[in-house]
C-alpha cells in the first residue's frame, strides 16, 4: 500500500513538472476546452484526464482506474501518463493507429508490472486531432462522441457486454433472444491491465471535423447518470466548453443513488467558427 501511494505521488509530480509550464503558455486562445470531474459516492477519485497540444496536434486522454484503495488511482495515472509521454516526442504524427496500439500496449504492460498480483487496471480513451481530422482509441467503457448540429453522435462502441453480445448475434454466435437478454448488461469486459487483454477499439476511418464540432469524452460516472438527451441539453446551451463540462458534473451529482461511480468529462473544440484549420 505504501509503495502504491509513493508511486502515485511520483507519477503526478513528474506529470506536473513536465506539463505545468506548457499549459500556461502554449494553449491557443482559439482552443475551447473543459475538463470536470466528480467522485460520485466513492472516497477516492481514480479518473485521470488531460489535454495536450503540440506541433503534431491535440491529444486528449481520459483514464478510469479500476481497483480498490489506491490501486485504481495508480492504474489510471499510469495509463494516462504512458500515452502522453509517448506523444511528447512527436513533431508530426503520420500513423495514429500505430501510435495508439503501441502506447496502449505499453500502458497495459506497465500497469501489470506495477500492480503484480493485485486486482486492478484502467479503462483508457484517447482522441487525437490534427487539422480537421480526428482519430481515437479506446479500451473499456469510456464513451466518445461528437456534438454536431445540435446532436450528439456516438463515435465509440465500447467494450461492454451488451456490445459484445450484439457482435456475437451479428456473427450468428448468439440467438436473438440471448442477445436481447444481454442488452442491459453494461459491465466492462476489456481494459488495460487485465489478463487476456484484447485489441483496442479504433475507428473504421478517421472522422472529418466541421466548424463548431465539439468532441465529448465521458467516463462511467457521467454516462451512467446522464442520458444522451440530458447531455445534449447541456451542450445546446451555447456556453463555453469549460462551463458545459462543469454543468454536466453538477447535473450528474444531483442524481439520486448511493452507488455512483467516479465521473469525468472532457469537452473540447479545435476548429474556429470560420472552419479554418489550426
Amino acid at each position: 500500500m505504501v509503495f502504491l501511494v509513493v508511486l502515485l505521488a511520483a507519477l503526478i509530480l513528474v506529470r506536473v513538472v513536465a506539463l505545468g509550464e506548457f499549459f500556461l503558455e502554449e494553449f491557443s486562445p482559439s482552443l475551447d476546452y473543459g475538463i470536470a470531474q466528480t467522485t460520485g459516492n466513492r472516497q477516492i477519485q481514480a479518473d485521470r484526464a488531460e489535454l495536450y497540444k503540440s506541433s503534431a496536434g491535440i491529444l486528449a486522454v481520459l483514464a478510469d482506474g479500476i481497483g480498490k484503495e489506491n490501486t485504481g488511482q495508480v492504474c489510471g495515472q499510469i495509463g494516462m501518463d504512458t500515452v502522453l509521454d509517448a506523444f511528447e516526442s512527436y513533431r508530426e504524427l503520420h500513423n495514429p493507429e500505430y501510435f495508439f496500439r503501441t502506447a496502449f500496449g505499453e500502458a497495459h504492460l506497465r500497469i501489470q508490472r506495477t500492480i503484480g498480483e493485485r486486482y486492478g487496471g484502467a479503462c483508457l480513451a484517447a482522441v487525437f486531432v490534427s487539422g480537421r481530422v480526428l482519430h481515437y482509441a479506446l479500451a473499456g467503457d469510456i464513451r466518445i462522441a461528437l456534438w454536431r448540429n445540435q446532436e450528439l453522435i456516438p463515435l465509440s462502441k465500447g467494450h461492454t457486454l451488451d456490445v459484445l453480445a450484439m457482435h456475437a448475434y451479428e456473427e450468428g454466435r448468439l440467438s436473438k433472444r440471448e442477445a436481447v437478454w444481454s442488452m442491459e448488461e453494461k459491465r466492462c469486459w476489456n481494459y488495460l491491465g487485465m489478463d487476456g487483454f484484447h485489441e483496442i477499439e479504433l475507428p473504421e476511418r478517421p472522422v472529418r471535423l466541421r466548424a463548431k464540432d465539439r468532441i465529448v469524452m465521458v467516463s462511467k460516472g457521467i454516462w451512467q447518470e446522464l442520458s444522451w438527451a440530458e447531455l445534449e441539453d447541456i451542450l445546446a446551451a451555447g456556453e463555453s466548453c469549460f462551463k458545459q463540462a462543469a454543468q454536466a458534473v453538477r447535473e450528474a451529482e444531483k442524481k439520486p443513488g448511493e452507488d455512483k461511480e467516479n465521473g469525468s468529462i472532457v469537452l473540447f473544440s479545435v476548429l474556429t467558427s470560420g472552419g479554418g484549420e489550426r
